[in-house]
């Protein structure tokens, strides 16, 4: 099997049996990337715990509405942030949260850039310190689908379609 080949089969296992998919209720991060008007749009959202008098990310989910490589990468990356630190998830590379897929060719790069972008909007501002007990902002944000549908007078169009192995992204 060429490298190729195995990506596209690891791409296709993660999109049929998506790991860490949907929304997280009570989280304590939650970060949006993309545009409607593009059709690619990537939300995050994570928990963190304590321990060993560190804060880390106990569980990430994600919500996309992008392309079968986009969907991929986060299902992958929500598995590797499990156990980081905010300091340690906020440096991995969109390389590095794609790596158990294999090298992604340079037309698909930006899902792996849609990723970490959500990723890093999750954690912009955060810190290694507990937040505040009250109710987090985070668990009253508007779904992905939400934000979509939210004006009503602007038309979007979803268009699905099987790509080909050259896949835009």
């Amino acid at each position: 099997m060429s490298a190729d080949e195995n990506l596209e089969a690891k791409i296709e296992a993660a999109v049929k049996n998506p790991r860490n998919l949907g929304e997280m209720e009570n989280a304590d991060a939650v970060g949006t990337v993309g545009s409607p008007d593009c059709g690619d749009m990537l939300r995050m959202w994570i928990k963190f715990k304590e321990e060993n008098g560190r804060r880390i990310i106990d569980r990430a989910t994600f919500q996309s509405f992008g392309c079968q490589t986009a969907i991929a990468v986060a299902s992958v990356a929500t598995e590797l942030l499990a156990g980081k630190t905010v300091d340690q998830a906020r440096s991995m590379s969109g390389e590095e949260l794609a790596a158990p897929l294999g090298a992604l060719p340079p037309v698909r790069i930006h899902c792996a850039q849609l990723v970490e972008g959500a990723l890093r909007n999750a954690l912009s501002e955060k810190s290694d310190t507990p937040a505040p007990a009250a109710a987090p902002a985070a668990a009253t944000s508007p779904t992905l689908f939400d934000q979509l549908s939210a004006d009503t007078n602007r038309k979007v169009k979803i268009v699905m379609e099987k790509r080909a192995a050259e896949d835009a992204g």
